[in-house]
């Protein structure tokens, strides 16, 4: 048996639209347009099995939303196939919405003036779920997403962070096997969105959802995701465990020194080593580990300075996420 939940194999979606030849004239314009082409995906492919979390990351224009758009049958492909839970999303859109869920942070999909409880009925009814069943899907979900303290006040009224938890309980109502969230902590605080990641958590190691994120909130995909697919200007760049990440990308170590006294002066370095901070009572070295081991580093630093303490650590993921993304330029 299958344990993929979603399958894509050479996905390419182009888009094409007629642009302005300020060397021609108006009639042509008007009747022989210039057509110009973007790739806004280019032969992808990738799979995701049954209850992975998987984040799906990019910049801006890198064609995250173009992918779940086609994923969930708002777009067709111009070449390759998708498969969803074993439907091809643009010939199964409707069978395949009983089967997913979806939730986009700058979106809501709730009924705004009227209590939570009525969103909540309005889509156990939409995905034919008999009142029975509303009744305590809708109680299971108040008592997950701790929702019993606003369930009756309008949607217009709640916080950022209570909508949002209302937000993924509601596309939750009908027991999706797979969640497609688009950026679903932007805009709250912290303590919001680690509530909101918990419950993500909670509902992908209760209920087994497969869980498929963009974000471009590192913290998301660090806390949800065991998983990162990274894609730019349409390919896929990387895809891998998302503790390896950093590790295969790191080309950097940082190295904070305090010293027994306060530095009087910052010699030159030895080679691979520079200084990223340099006050008097403390510095932080880089490290070229292409260059130096850091074992090699740590004896080079110990012997220029007295040291009362040494820590080292890596760069941290959203660097290493956006030096990726700069080493990937777009293609001619």
């Amino acid at each position: 048996m299958n344990n993929d939940s979603i399958i894509v194999s050479s996905l390419s979606k182009r888009f094409s639209f007629p642009v302005k030849n300020q060397s021609a004239g108006w009639v042509k314009n008007l009747f022989v347009p210039e057509i110009k082409e973007i790739k806004a995906v280019d032969n992808i492919s990738f799979s995701v099995k049954s209850g992975e979390r998987v984040a799906f990351i990019g910049p801006n224009g890198a064609g995250k939303s173009t992918t779940i758009k086609m994923l969930t049958g708002i777009l067709f492909p111009t070449a390759g196939s998708i498969s969803v839970l074993g439907l091809d999303p643009a010939k199964d859109r409707k069978k395949l919405a009983y089967k997913i869920g979806t939730v986009f942070g700058q979106r809501s999909q709730l009924l705004p003036n009227l209590p939570l409880t009525d969103s909540l009925e309005f889509f156990g009814v939409m995905y034919d779920l008999s009142d029975k069943q509303i009744k305590i899907r809708i109680a299971e979900l108040v008592e997950l997403f701790n929702l019993g303290s606003f369930i009756n006040q309008p949607v217009r009224k709640l916080s950022l962070g209570q909508r949002m938890r209302a937000e993924v309980a509601s596309s939750l109502i009908h027991k999706p096997e797979i969640i497609f969230l688009d950026e679903p902590t932007i805009g709250l605080d912290v303590v919001a969105k680690k509530s909101l990641r918990d419950l993500l958590l909670k509902i992908n190691n209760e209920e087994g959802t497969t869980i498929f994120l963009t974000s471009h909130d590192v913290g998301d995909i660090e806390s949800l995701c065991s998983r990162t697919i990274v894609i730019n200007h349409g390919t896929l760049v990387k895809d891998l465990p998302t503790q390896e990440l950093a590790r295969s990308f790191i080309r950097e170590k940082y190295v904070d020194v305090t010293p027994e006294k306060t530095f009087d002066s910052f010699p030159e370095l030895p080679s691979g080593l520079r200084y990223a901070v340099k006050e008097k009572n403390k510095i932080t070295v880089v490290v070229d580990i292409e260059k130096i081991t850091t074992q090699e580093a740590l004896r080079k630093l110990l012997n220029v300075f007295e040291v009362d303490d040494i820590d080292v650590y890596n760069t941290s993921l959203e660097a290493v996420i956006r030096n990726m993304y700069e080493s990937n330029p777009p293609r001619s």
